[in-house]
């Protein structure tokens, strides 16, 4: 797996906010930045369990004479050398296939047509698809450029809150910023999560690296939102597919992301450690 972040480039103002925040995160996370700059309105990922078709909005392919231009000059701006991203592969003559090793990804909450006609409190069905099969986390990156100087994990306890939590501390750690914990209990006591924490090892690392637990035991989720810091990266681990988990989770990730100001960072079900993960 490349230790790089891939980017796919859309050249208008908010695709250049967009661009700014995978520059900051390759930065922040010590990681090399890749750019796809669109030539086409589809492209393909192989991942292994499953063949994505993804379709891109005609914004991608907007003013493509300035486009390596612009995305340049961001890239340089933010301290990094540009590395751009070419297809060698294609299984149509106007489809090509782009890698899958790699250690990010950066999207937009949707880039289809279709998906933006949902609603702009949803995030779109190709982005999700890229989540439920991706072996790198998704970064969803905010409408403007935010920086984030701290880490916030959604910790439920399950499977992939753990994965995820890996992950919130291994980008606190690089970053060397601060990581908050958020939970809600419901039924379970504090001492639940901590044996869960414990019991994967990461005990020494949390007790090390968390500034703080945002533990609710009662009240509405929604609400609670309010507890996470403005400058947080928020890091969500997301279900598989079980229909019930599905719908549950879709549930509370889109809370999150129509509540929250924040970037956040999808740890999907499929996830694997990228380089230098616990």
């Amino acid at each position: 797996m490349k230790n790089e972040l891939l980017h796919i480039f859309r050249n208008t103002p908010f695709g250049r906010e967009t661009l700014m925040q995978s520059v900051y995160f390759a930065k922040q996370t010590a990681v090399s930045l890749r750019v796809y700059i669109p030539a086409f309105r589809q492209f393909l990922m192989y991942f292994e369990n499953e063949v994505v078709t993804v379709d891109l909005d005609r914004a991608f392919l907007r003013d493509p004479t300035t486009a390596r231009e612009h995305a340049e000059a961001v890239i340089r701006e933010g301290g990094l050398e540009p590395h751009f991203l070419e297809p060698k592969g294609f299984t149509a003559s106007t489809l090509p296939d782009l890698p899958v090793e790699y250690a990010f990804m950066c999207c937009p909450r949707s880039i289809s047509d279709l998906s933006t006609k949902i609603g702009l409190g949803h995030i779109g069905p190709r982005v999700r698809n890229i989540i439920r099969n991706a072996s790198f986390p998704i970064l969803m990156a905010t409408p403007v450029h935010k920086e984030w100087r701290s880490v916030t994990v959604f910790f439920g306890g399950s499977k992939n809150a753990v994965k995820a939590l890996r992950t919130g501390l291994t980008v606190s750690r690089t970053a060397g910023c601060p990581l908050f914990l958020f939970t809600e209990a419901g039924r379970r006591p504090k001492s639940h999560y901590e044996k869960i924490i414990e019991d994967r090892g990461l005990s020494g690392q949390v007790q090390e690296l968390v500034t703080g637990w945002l533990f609710f035991e009662k009240g509405e989720f929604r609400n609670h939102l309010y507890d996470v810091p403005h400058d947080s990266l928020a890091v969500v681990g997301a279900y598989g597919h079980s229909a019930i988990r599905e719908a549950a989770f879709g549930s509370k990730m889109e809370t999150i992301q129509t509540v929250l100001p924040n970037p956040m960072l999808i740890v999907g079900p499929r996830c694997s450690p990228a380089p230098g993960l616990p």
